[in-house]
């Protein structure tokens, strides 16, 4: 799994000529969702995103032991153009009484192995 870090601050200018055979395609682009309610689901950011095109993939955040929504998200869309389209037209709105933050996700850095016990 692609694990991404909340946004790159920043919003992408390096458009890229798409179209070509399928396995020369770009992968989906990620985008963070910031500032969600906690009642929002997968299904309400797809009716908000796919008017903007395609989505391949939802993923809201959740705490790993309460198993409760952090509060942002993430969602992948295959043509990085409607993405672009999707950020610039949500970011700013609201989605359940809450004003979004959506920018494109930026890949997570690797962790460092832990260091040894001092002790």
């Amino acid at each position: 799994m692609t694990e991404f870090t909340e946004h790159t601050g920043r919003s992408g200018s390096d458009d890229v000529a798409t179209g070509g055979t399928l396995a020369s395609r770009e992968p989906s682009m990620p985008i963070f969702v910031g500032n969600l309610a906690f009642t929002a689901t997968e299904q309400d950011l797809r009716q908000l995103f796919e008017p903007y095109g395609v989505v391949d993939r939802i993923n809201i955040i959740t705490d790993r032991e309460t198993g409760r929504p952090r509060g942002f998200g993430f969602v992948e869309m295959p043509d990085r153009t409607a993405a672009r389209a999707a950020i610039a037209g949500l970011q700013g709105t609201e989605l359940a009484g809450r004003v979004l933050n959506v920018d494109e996700a930026k890949l997570r850095e690797p962790r460092r192995e832990p260091s040894r016990a001092r002790w």
